[in-house]
């Protein structure tokens, strides 16, 4: 492999002659062989629009000038539009503050810029560097933390609400589908009186809706940017006006509505922002579980469960067993749950680790919450269009555990009294007789009143 020399403030290191970044980023490849896991491409992007946003700031307060931002914000736009992907080697598991893929992002933007002005990456000296210009006004500590809310926000509003939105209406359809199937309700797995199966798939909507509605809650404090706060939050070594420049050009961007931290001191020291998201992501998951166990529960059998709904047949589920059909996407959505709540477990300790003025777990929160947001989206986009749009009801096994359950009873309570009740109940269960025969043996009411006030209809 052909390389060429980089220096940094530690001296020279050679890199890979065909690639754009420099001698800090190669540090960083060579000091952390630590898994395989790359810095999300979300976070580089958010990265590229917070370094054009500091090239105008700086260029409009007379810090910079316009061919270095014109420059500067070239190989921003490439880095946006995912033409510089193989430049950005680094891994995760780095410095806690990102430093080092903060300066990935630097190098590349000068070494770039440097060629497209017609230069070489063989010469010692860039007409744009790295920390001077490319990073001027800005620090890691306030950069990347607004790139994390930059890549988050985007991520959850443009993908993650959407496809939950349109799975929380695939269930409200389904509700208004199946409004007059008549079922036995189930409470602690055993029976119990009767709903519609449309009014159990309204609380599955329910569900989602008040999930949706927590993450949205917490968006008011992740979209506060912490830009311009620099090393610990005073702004040092910015000029006047910086912050909230480079906010309206970070907005103009993205089409978002950023604000400028209320505190860029709490912003950059801790990262709470992010344990609200993603607690708000492990609500929806803990949700999600309950709506995947209770559909796998419904369909299951097909005859030896309750077998009260049918699941559309995707693909073989046995190796061994000939015509088996499993609940595939069910199983899929609740692993995804799963990982989810182990991923909001890690920021949540993340979230802890702030120590005075920098919290340094900022790449594995940055990496867990964006895991979370793009695998919900992804299953949620499963679930909807290979389990819950195929979903029908199985009305001869509804009618029969309906008609079959002694919890029918409870509708002569008002008529006849709980223990007695009761005891026509426990009568047709020792004896394996229907409810109207146990009263009838029990000489507690007539046929024609129990057929008058035993209605399943009546009773949702």
């Amino acid at each position: 492999m052909k390389m060429r020399t980089e220096t940094d403030s530690m001296g020279q290191v050679q890199v890979p002659a065909d690639k754009y970044w420099g001698a800090q980023t190669q540090r960083s490849f060579m000091n952390f062989k630590i898994g395989d896991i790359l810095m999300p491409k979300e976070i580089i992007r958010s990265l590229a629009v917070v370094k054009k946003a500091a090239a105008y700031a700086n260029c409009d307060l007379g810090c910079l000038s316009e061919e270095k931002r014109k420059l500067i914000t070239q190989v921003c736009d490439e880095i946006m539009e995912g033409k510089l992907t193989e430049h950005f080697p680094l891994i995760v598991w780095q410095t806690g503050s990102g430093t080092q893929t903060n300066m990935n992002v630097n190098e590349v933007i000068a070494n770039r810029a440097e060629i497209l002005r017609g230069g070489s990456l063989d010469q010692t000296s860039r007409f744009i560097s790295p920390n001077d210009d490319v990073n001027k006004s800005q620090s890691t500590n306030d950069v990347f933390p607004t790139a994390m809310r930059i890549a988050a926000y985007t991520l959850l509003t443009e993908e993650t609400i959407p496809t939950l939105e349109a799975l929380k209406d695939a269930f409200n359809a389904k509700a208004t589908e199946f409004k007059n199937i008549v079922k036995i309700g189930r409470t602690h797995l055993m029976d119990a009186t009767p709903l519609s199966l449309g009014s159990e798939f309204s609380a599955f909507a329910a569900q989602l809706y008040f999930g949706i509605e927590a993450l949205k809650n917490t968006f008011p404090h992740l979209t506060q940017l912490p830009v311009g706060g620099t090393a610990v939050g005073t702004g040092l070594n910015t000029p006047k006006g910086y912050d909230t420049l480079c906010v309206k050009y970070i907005n103009q961007y993205t089409g978002k509505n950023f604000s400028l931290a209320e505190n860029k001191y709490e912003a950059m020291a801790s990262h709470d922002a992010f344990v609200e998201s993603s607690g708000a992501l492990k609500q929806l998951a803990v949700s999600l579980t309950k709506i995947a166990n209770d559909i796998r529960l419904l369909a299951s059998g097909p005859r030896s469960g309750l077998g009260e709904i049918n699941l559309p047949q995707n693909e073989p589920g046995s190796s061994i067993m000939p015509g088996k059909v499993n609940p595939t996407q069910c199983e899929a959505l609740s692993m995804v749950c799963a990982q989810i709540i182990g991923n909001d477990t890690a920021i949540t300790v993340a979230g802890m680790q702030g120590h005075l003025q920098l919290n340094v777990f900022m790449p594995m929160i940055a990496y867990n919450i964006l895991t979370s947001a793009r695998l919900l989206t992804d299953v949620f986009r499963s679930f909807h269009k290979n389990c819950v749009e195929g979903i029908t009801p199985n009305l001869t096994n509804i009618e029969k555990n309906l008609h079959n359950s002694l919890m029918l009873v409870t509708a002569l309570n008002p008529h006849i009294g709980y223990h007695n009740a009761a005891k026509i109940a426990q009568h047709a269960y020792k004896q394996n007789i229907t409810l109207e025969d146990a009263a009838v043996e029990l000489q507690l009411l007539t046929r024609e009143q129990f057929q008058e006030w035993v209605k399943p209809e009546e009773m949702i």
